[in-house]
């Protein structure tokens, strides 16, 4: 059902934010460090093992989906923006480090799009004319 999909959902991310405060205390920082992103992360984890197993409905995996295309980007949007406030209030240390952590996710994203050359990747060219000759 669509409410297991929610209460995944709700699960995962309360599981993340106890995970984030944990991490927190253990650094020394009044603060949740990355519970959202551990969230996230948890819950495509989750997805994923109980759709291998075989556990995850169409329905609940709906659920899933329908909070996870609303409540993902407005949380991600609200941590960077908080990610952005405290970078700038707190000093050159923390802008250098964010400066340098995004150059070094451009860097990468040549190699990652290496590695999805595998021998199933289709190019884009060979989906659009497989498309066109659908529609026709």
């Amino acid at each position: 059902m669509i409410i297991y999909g929610v209460a995944l959902l709700a699960a995962c991310m309360l599981a993340g934010n106890v995970i984030g405060e944990l991490i927190g205390i253990a650094i020394g920082v009044s603060s949740n460090v990355g519970g959202v992103g551990i969230a996230m992360l948890l819950l495509v984890f989750v997805v994923y093992r109980l759709q291998k197993a075989g556990c995850l409905d169409t329905s609940s995996r709906r659920g899933v989906e329908f909070w996870s295309s609303l409540y993902i980007p407005i949380v991600v949007a609200m941590a960077a923006s908080q990610n952005v406030v405290g970078a700038v209030t707190g000093g050159p240390v923390a802008l250098v480090g964010g400066l340098a952590v995004v150059a070094v996710s451009f860097a990468l994203v040549p190699v990652i799009a290496r590695l999805g050359k595998g021998k199933y990747a289709v190019p884009l060219d060979d989906i659009e004319t497989e498309r066109g000759a659908r529609d026709e």
